[in-house]
């Protein structure tokens, strides 16, 4: 025991072991490849299931079959989803029909990559259900638990799902976004907040209880094992689960091994159990977090509780910070202050209140109220805000913040502040140090949406918004967080890419695949110029305040010289579609909109067209444009189309690809993803491919 002790109170040895897992951990996860059991053409699959969510009319399952599946199923009626809700059996083996597909890469710049995610978690198909046919129900008792748990929360307040089953998706959608912007989210993840909830509880009943020491901390954790299983087994859970328990033997034993020293080898333990758990954002932001509240110890600790609680929310912000950087590209400065008064409340009052109502149903008033509170002060706070943006960081500037932070806590160190400040600067205006001319042909399936930013970020253009139409859905049928193209996609990307404003928002027509997301972007966005064309204006162009009509046919932005070659009024929404000639140093850039072959006969005549190096393809590639004398004429040497895949219309059409195939590469957005042109000099073509 005496060696033994000995070894562990090395606290270098715990730092070699870490940098050789954490390395193993990386060559394992990035140098071999993992394929799945499966063939593609797979139908009929015997799967257990492990969890599931019914939000609206979709029912998505994490299943265990061969391998694990991540499966979705699209409800038809009220009464199916009903019979969902009370007959799925957690842990029951079912026999599902379906087609097998694999997840795609993210196609957007800087994207959530859906198919790394799911990569890392061992998943390497979804699963499309056509029918679910029960085949055998018998669960063991962690199965019947978590079945009787799921039962009895169903349709009650959705907070019994985020503090008992670690699920947030029943909390409305701009609830859950007053929380994010907050900087309050993390108190509604489950992690070590409430595991020490759970953990102080049982500990003062044990104790009342006499229960030996050693047994106290078994018993707690197999409790909190038991919690671990009903939640998913969360990797920030098993993180908290297993500290305590380690901290527990090293109290017990007298090892008098440091938090800090525990704390590392929790990572080696969960780290070996599952390599790709390096990857996870739940563990990461709960690990660094604690590290960095285990570390600074000495400093936040105070006989003021407020002041106290004032400097662990100083350190969990900087803790956390360039990971929600590198994550969501934005920080709320207000958050330190805000988690002054959100931590008290759901850490003694709506937490608690959830475990007390859940057992004890008289107490759910209680907790109602407690509910409604938490959601009126979040949304009423949001009011209070100081958002600083960040465009993308690297993973080489994420580990810089930490060495440099681990410096400056552990040493005072006043240079390191100085440079870790000069990082933190230099990351926010890097967009503007580039000296490059970019155009992005965003990805927004079947619609157009062109993003043009000049040179050191001095003007941002967008031609077209794309938008996918919504249709209309029966109550029952509603999801909690509907897809937006504009909130999920087109924003994201321009914050990625430092953009804080859009100087001219050009709409080339009003399809609502052209003009869809304006909306979206005028509420979320600073928008400077709006420019419409000059036919009649329907009832989506006529939605949008401030806009112009163009009026100029020949006007410069910056570095761009621009030639708008549409001038005359059809009476198509198509033909009146705004066409742009555009000149970025040598490079020209033709977009034609939706016009049709006569506008293109129209425009030859009127101007002295001369060859282009990249061409937007008119109409997503439709047949009724893009005629033969129109493309021998421009000859373009890059022609892209922007269409959906498997879109209803079967754009692009062949005779139009083999058009275009004799002078040019021919590029879709389909399959190329987001195409991305740097011009300096000449210009550079990168795609971000939906496979690979």
């Amino acid at each position: 025991m005496l060696k033994l002790r000995k070894i562990l109170l090395q606290d270098k040895l715990y730092k070699y072991i870490v940098l050789i897992i954490i390395t193993l951990a990386l060559i394992f996860t990035n140098c071999i490849k993992f394929k799945s059991k499966y063939e593609e053409t797979t139908t009929l699959f015997k799967c257990k299931i492990e969890d599931y969510e019914i939000d609206g009319n979709v029912l998505s399952l994490n299943l265990s079959c061969k391998e694990k599946l991540n499966a979705t199923y699209y409800l038809k009626t009220q009464k199916e989803k009903e019979y969902y809700e009370k007959n799925l059996i957690i842990g029951g083996t079912y026999e599902i029909k379906g087609s097998l597909q694999k997840p795609n890469n993210n196609t957007i710049p800087y994207g959530f990559n859906y198919k790394k995610y799911l990569y890392y978690k061992k998943i390497y198909y979804t699963l499309n259900i056509e029918n679910i046919k029960l085949i055998n129900k018998k669960t063991n008792i962690l199965y019947k638990l978590k079945n009787y748990l799921y039962k009895k929360i169903n349709n009650k307040n959705s907070y019994y799902y985020t503090f008992i089953l670690g699920k947030n998706y029943k909390i409305k959608e701009n609830v859950l976004e007053s929380y994010r912007t907050n900087g309050i989210s993390h108190l509604f993840a489950l992690s070590g907040l409430h595991v020490s909830i759970f953990s102080m509880i049982l500990l003062k009943i044990l104790k009342k209880l006499k229960t030996n020491e050693l047994l106290t901390y078994i018993i707690i954790f197999i409790f909190l094992l038991i919690f671990s299983f009903i939640t998913g087994f969360s990797p920030s859970i098993l993180r908290a689960s297993l500290l305590f328990f380690l901290l527990g033997i090293n109290k017990v034993f007298y090892f008098y091994i440091k938090t800090e020293n525990i704390l590392y080898l929790v990572l080696i333990i969960l780290t070996i159990l599952n390599p790709f758990i390096i990857y996870d954002i739940s563990f990461l932001l709960s690990f660094i977090t604690t590290y960095f509240l285990v570390i600074s110890s000495d400093l936040i600790s105070s006989k003021n509780y407020i002041i106290s609680l004032l400097k662990v929310s100083i350190v969990a912000f900087l803790g956390s910070l360039i990971l929600s950087l590198y994550y969501f590209n934005k920080i709320n400065l207000i958050s330190i202050f805000l988690n002054l008064i959100f931590v008290p409340l759901v850490t003694f009052c709506v937490f608690p209140l959830s475990i007390i109502s859940f057992i004890f149903p008289p107490f759910r008033v209680l907790f109602n109220i407690s509910t409604s509170i938490l959601e009126n002060l979040s949304l009423l706070l949001t009011n209070i805000k100081l958002i600083i943006m960040f465009p993308h960081i690297n993973k080489i500037c994420v580990l810089i913040y930490y060495i440099l932070l681990y410096i400056i806590i552990k040493t005072k160190n006043k240079k390191a502040i100085i440079l870790l400040i000069i990082l933190l600067i230099t990351l926010k205006i890097k967009p503007y140090l580039n000296n490059e001319t970019k155009v992005y042909f965003i990805d927004v399936g079947q619609g157009d949406s062109s993003l043009i930013v000049t040179p050191h970020l001095k003007k941002v253009i967008l031609i077209d918004t794309g938008g996918i139409k919504p249709y209309k859905k029966e109550k029952w049928a509603l999801t909690n967080n509907e897809y937006s193209l504009g909130k999920d996609t087109l924003i994201p990307l321009f914050i990625n890419l430092g953009i804080t404003k859009i100087d001219y928002l050009i709409l080339t027509h009003g399809d609502y695949d052209h003009l869809g997301e304006a909306s979206t972007l005028i509420k979320n966005f600073k928008i400077k110029n709006i420019i419409i064309n000059k036919g009649e204006i329907n009832s989506l162009e006529s939605s949008i305040k401030n806009a112009q009509t163009i009026t100029k046919e020949n006007f410069k932005i910056d570095n761009i010289t621009i030639k708008s070659l549409n001038n005359k009024i059809y009476n198509n929404e198509n033909d009146n579609g705004i066409v742009l000639l555009l000149k970025i140093e040598k490079t020209k850039l033709l977009f034609t909109a939706d016009i049709s072959t006569k506008v293109e006969s129209d425009i030859l005549k009127n101007y002295n067209l001369e060859e282009v190096d990249i061409l937007k393809v008119a109409h997503h590639g439709s047949k009724t444009s893009s005629s033969s004398n129109f493309i021998d004429k421009i000859k373009p040497k890059i022609s892209i189309i922007m269409s959906k895949e498997n879109n209803s219309f079967n754009h692009p059409h062949k005779e139009v690809v083999n058009r275009l195939s004799s002078y040019s590469q021919v590029l879709n957005t389909a399959y190329s993803g987001t195409i991305e042109i740097t011009i300096k000099n000449n210009y550079k073509i990168k795609t971000y491919k939906r496979y690979t």
